[in-house]
């Protein structure tokens, strides 16, 4: 496993990161999830993360997980949880207000069964609270040392831009990190953010960058989705269906012959893609089980000639 500064930050995470969207807490067993991240400690994994909002129920991950990294030293991982997804039925039960980000600090600190959380991501922006007031009641979260870094998952490029100015202006902690959706197929980051980013010393930790299971190989043209797999279980499927149609999935099959040729799997490719980007830090991936985790290690450090990206590109644009 190879390692990278978090943005401008000193702290060094692993390139490939576990992530527990749609997995612990939803249709991950329990058996098979805790197996998964004592595969990801023994494969050199340091990068976990999650959000109060993953699982069945708000905090449902974040207490999993919690549980989970009970027999592991606080200081041999990166930790990371979310802010601003609605929580319950109240009025102040979402967003990035200081009251909400306050009170949701807390219950993740209590369900993560931790004093600090490595890095706090803020979910979404939000454009019903004052900036200022966001920044503000972050940088407090640091000083108190509930939070050492700060980021944010999926905001608008001004937004990033005008964050970065404030933070700059006021004397506040910056933003160290960035989490957007990021894969062979969905590179809108490359029109902007990562530029911004960059500049501003943000490291990326891309979610998706096997478009949710698609880059792995497993779904087919014109058959049904494995059983036990995202895309068939009803709690989870819709959010694929972006990418399970026939143009996609025909040129899935196209990439696998590029894998094929750069002797790796196809799930390894798409990796070593979003790598490709000295402004990614790190690549956040969900597995069900330990096999896949030691497969998609391997992407770690794997450099793709020019030759292979091309024809990758030459694919997707077709």
């Amino acid at each position: 496993m190879e390692y990278r500064r978090l943005g401008k930050s000193g702290v060094k995470v692993s390139e490939i990161a576990l992530g527990s969207w749609l997995t612990y807490g939803t249709v991950t067993e329990r058996e098979q999830a805790v197996s998964c991240i004592k595969a990801a400690f023994e494969l050199g994994i340091n990068h976990l993360d999650c959000a109060n909002v993953y699982g069945a129920q708000p905090h449902e991950a974040e207490r999993f997980l919690g549980e989970a990294l009970t027999p592991y030293e606080r200081d041999s991982y990166v930790l990371t949880t979310k802010v601003f997804g609605k929580v319950g039925p109240g009025p102040n039960d979402q967003g990035l207000s200081r009251k909400h980000i306050f009170s949701e600090i807390d219950k993740s600190l209590k369900a993560l069964r931790t004093d600090y959380i490595d890095l706090y991501y803020c979910h979404r922006y939000d454009e019903n609270t004052d900036l200022e007031e966001t920044l503000r009641a972050l940088d407090d979260l640091i000083r108190q040392g509930k939070v050492h870094y700060i980021g944010f998952s999926e905001w608008p490029v001004n937004k990033i831009a005008e964050a970065a100015r404030l933070q700059k202006e006021l004397g506040l902690h910056p933003f160290v990190a960035s989490q957007p959706e990021y894969n062979i197929f969905q590179r809108r980051i490359e029109q902007g953010v990562l530029q911004l980013c960059e500049d501003a010393g943000i490291g990326q930790a891309v979610w998706s960058p096997l478009a949710q299971g698609v880059l792995t190989g497993k779904y087919k043209k014109g058959t049904e989705a494995p059983g036990g797999s995202r895309a068939a279980t009803d709690r989870v499927k819709n959010s694929m269906q972006r990418y399970l149609n026939d143009d996609v999935l025909d040129k899935v099959a196209k990439l696998e012959n590029v894998a094929s040729e750069a002797d790796l799997s196809l799930a390894q490719l798409a990796l070593a893609w979003v790598l490709r980007k000295a402004n990614v830090s790190s690549a956040l991936i969900g597995a069900s089980r330990p096999a896949q985790l030691e497969e998609n290690v391997k992407a770690s450090g794997v450099k793709l000639e020019e030759d292979i990206l091309k024809k990758i590109d030459e694919i997707v644009e077709a």
